[in-house]
């Protein structure tokens, strides 16, 4: 794990690249970031989580990162240790963690829960939706106080990449480590959808996926298909990361439509809800 410091003092802002060696548009961020070494205003630190499984070009050594932690010094495995010092590294801190997909080439934020402070810095980030990962966050980072996860683009892209780098730097405007030269907030309001269910994928060779994520599957339409099978949806669905080859045992999420981001006015430092309250 490679561990760097924008700025003087203890790290209050966390930004996390290469939690999976096969998605290097966050480890590219962060490079991007130390070359730039922009004048923070709240020191930041910078880390390249699973620098072995990069180094291999492989989503993980012995299991995913991201389902690891919180990890054990004494784990069998490499993701495990590495879970528990990661934690231990970041602990405290205001947290981004960047990702790519190979389910949709657009930017979208995920969070345990859409909390004040998750209003509040996805007010600033120039993502396509929000999705709240609820049930289905045991053993990501993302179940952890005061973080913010981000699928930049497609895996490998130069296109994430450059939007893990720009929203590298939104996301330090959010939290006032860096001056963003006037508001940043979203022009139109951002969909929210929660993790519902996950979608079986059948036992079969070759698979397809004939639906857009984040766009209505009606009741009774094809979604996908299993060696030319094809799979119907018994009720309506938002499809979220569903792709045919994203995933081993399942092709993504169903999810449900819960609300927009964006008749709320964002602050830096907590939101005020629709209701008035203060979190």
């Amino acid at each position: 794990m490679r561990v760097e410091t924008l700025g003087d003092g203890e790290p209050e802002v966390a930004i996390v690249g290469g939690i999976h060696g096969d998605e290097p548009c966050g480890p590219a961020a962060v490079e991007a970031l130390l070359d730039a070494a922009p004048d923070v205003e709240r020191p930041v630190k910078l880390v390249v989580a699973n620098e072995k499984a990069l180094a291999r070009g492989v989503r993980y050594v012995d299991e995913d990162l991201n389902r690891a932690f919180p990890g054990d010094p004494d784990a069998d495995t490499h993701e495990g240790r590495l879970a528990h010092e990661l934690l231990g590294e970041i602990r405290g801190c205001e947290i981004l963690s960047l990702h790519s997909t190979q389910s949709y080439p657009e930017p979208f934020a995920l969070v345990d829960e859409r909390d004040g402070y998750a209003r509040s810095v996805c007010s600033y980030l120039s993502v396509e939706a929000l999705v709240e990962t609820a049930q289905y966050s045991g053993g990501r980072l993302i179940a952890y106080p005061g973080v913010v996860e981000l699928e930049c683009g497609l895996q490998r892209s130069t296109a994430a990449a450059k939007n893990a780098e720009a929203l590298a730097r939104e996301f330090l405007v959010a939290v006032g480590a860096l001056s963003g030269g006037g508001e940043q907030t979203r022009h139109h309001p951002l969909p929210i959808f929660r993790l519902d269910k996950q979608i079986p994928k059948p036992e079969a060779d070759t698979y397809e996926v004939f639906v857009e994520n984040f766009e209505r599957v009606a009741e009774g339409d094809a979604f996908a298909a299993a060696d030319g099978e094809r799979l119907v949806a018994e009720w309506p669905f938002y499809p979220v990361l569903l792709s045919a080859y994203g995933y081993r045992n399942v092709f993504g999420y169903a999810g449900e439509l819960v609300g927009r981001l964006g008749d709320e006015t964002p602050t830096r430092h907590g939101a005020v809800e629709a209701d008035g309250r203060e979190d």
